[in-house]
């Protein structure tokens, strides 16, 4: 007989209750009839062919031509076609290289791209993006709708799927441009379900631009002072604006104001233009003190200058009154730029709070009151914050060069310019003058690149447009 050890505790081993297993509903699978699949990928295969001519004219009617010259000619004529095709299209693109390759190239490229990068890497690309909607157990991805080329983009115009918006692909421009090998991906809404994604094949903005040659007549309206990354002139409106420029240190602030300037030179000697400059680092803007009708240095005779430009634009707006409502530039009346490089250092940074306060004072007068009667103010910046500048709204127009984080894109350029893909803060310090803009008409960013104006450069403006100020281009004159 066994005894218990002493100070041994039974244990009884207790069986929890088996709680009853809940009901679960399933749904019914219903195999479908094989008919129906077989239909299905007939009627697929039937639209594919009736599409082909849309979607590839040119290949379409080559092959049909083809078959009909080889079924009537035989393989001999078919040969000697195809030689006398070859032969038109080798001097075409001898004599005529730019129409062949706008009319030829571009179209095989685009959709040569269309099947083997766009087509081919689709489904993936939006699925891992999340751009791919679910209904039923059924998949449903945007279409591409067509795949064009210019020199320097690819441009996929896109049907996207009912109950999505351009939204949803403006958020995921990066994942778009690495899925499918591009540097970057902007959006443009064409209509209701209908968008362009935009993939740059290269960077033409990646080699520096030269100053650009001086207008004979300038348009305050629209003044070339850089190249767009399509190629064609970036035109900087000044009459009837006021621009507001924001980069770091080192993005290219003094290539765009110089740019402006240097397009206004024939108009500063003829007396229609005046430039006013405040230039706190004396370093920037005093090479072409000899083009400036009033120049300024320092916190005092910079609130000098610009208390002094109030009371003109005051003046001027009092004669104008019940008289006339839109400037003209003219001797009488020229159209005055002031130009204000690092505006912070007035505004935010002066250790003289009375000093800070006039010209707050005095930038938001010109700015709110100053566009019709012909004052303009062209401002540079580099922290766009409101602390440091709480007038940033009063500039309608704004340029975004090289930015610090990611938040002051929109800041600068307004919400939502960061998701349409202006990426002002991935801009390459090796670009300075590279910035994003808003161009007039169009709520997508354009990256530019405005033009270097060298030393040389603004020595010469100023020894052939300027003299008129050389006697009065003093510190405070």
């Amino acid at each position: 007989m066994l005894r218990k050890s002493a100070g041994a505790a039974q244990v009884q081993q207790s069986t929890a209750p088996v709680p009853a297993q809940t009901i679960r509903f399933t749904t019914p699978v219903v195999e479908t009839p094989g008919v129906f699949l077989l239909t299905g990928w007939l009627w697929r295969f039937l639209r594919f062919v009736c599409l082909l001519p849309v979607h590839y004219p040119v290949m379409v009617s080559s092959t049909v031509a083809s078959a009909v010259v080889a079924y009537v000619f035989g393989w001999v004529g078919l040969a000697v076609a195809w030689s006398v095709a070859d032969a038109g299209l080798l001097v075409w693109w001898r004599r005529w290289p730019v129409s062949f390759r706008r009319c030829v190239g571009l179209r095989v490229l685009a959709a040569w791209r269309r099947i083997m990068v766009y087509r081919r890497h689709w489904q993936p690309v939006l699925v891992v993006a999340g751009l791919a909607e679910s209904y039923l157990e059924r998949q449903y991805l945007p279409q591409i709708r067509a795949v064009t080329c210019s020199e320097w983009a690819d441009r996929v115009r896109v049907k996207i799927v009912a109950g999505t918006s351009p939204a949803d692909f403006e958020h995921r421009v990066a994942e778009l441009a690495h899925g499918f090998g591009a540097p970057s991906c902007r959006v443009t809404v064409l209509g209701p379900r209908d968008v362009v994604l935009e993939f740059p094949r290269r960077d033409t903005l990646a080699d520096p631009i030269d100053s650009l040659p001086v207008p004979g007549s300038p348009d305050l309206g629209g003044l070339p002072v850089g190249v767009c990354e399509d190629g064609s002139p970036w035109l900087l409106r000044l009459h009837g604006t006021h621009v507001l420029t924001v980069g770091v240190t080192g993005a290219g602030k003094g290539s765009v104001l110089w740019s402006a300037i240097r397009a206004m030179t024939p108009a500063i000697a003829a007396g229609t233009v005046q430039v006013w400059a405040v230039d706190p680092k004396r370093m920037e803007l005093s090479y072409g003190r000899a083009l400036f009708a009033r120049y300024a240095d320092d916190g005092a005779s910079a609130v000098d200058l610009l208390e002094s430009a109030v009371e003109q634009m005051q003046e001027r707006a009092q004669r104008y009154a019940g008289k006339q409502r839109a400037h003209i530039p003219s001797a009488a009346d020229p159209f005055v730029v002031v130009v204000l490089d690092e505006v912070a250092f007035i505004t935010a940074y002066h250790p003289d709070r009375d000093i800070r306060r006039r010209a707050e004072n005095a930038i938001a007068t010109l700015t709110s009151q100053g566009r019709s009667v012909g004052f303009c103010v062209l401002a540079a910046l580099q922290d766009p914050r409101k602390e440091v500048l709480n007038l940033r709204n009063l500039f309608p127009d704004k340029i975004a060069l090289r930015l610090d984080e990611a938040s002051q894109v929109d800041m600068v350029l307004g919400e939502g310019a960061r998701e349409r893909g202006a990426n002002a803060h991935l801009i390459d310090p090796e670009l300075p003058g590279t910035a994003f803009v808003k161009l007039e008409g169009s709520p997508v960013p354009v990256r530019v690149r405005a033009g270097f104006v060298t030393d040389t450069d603004i020595d010469t403006m100023a020894s052939s447009f300027g003299s008129s100020f050389g006697s009065s281009s003093g510190v405070g004159a």
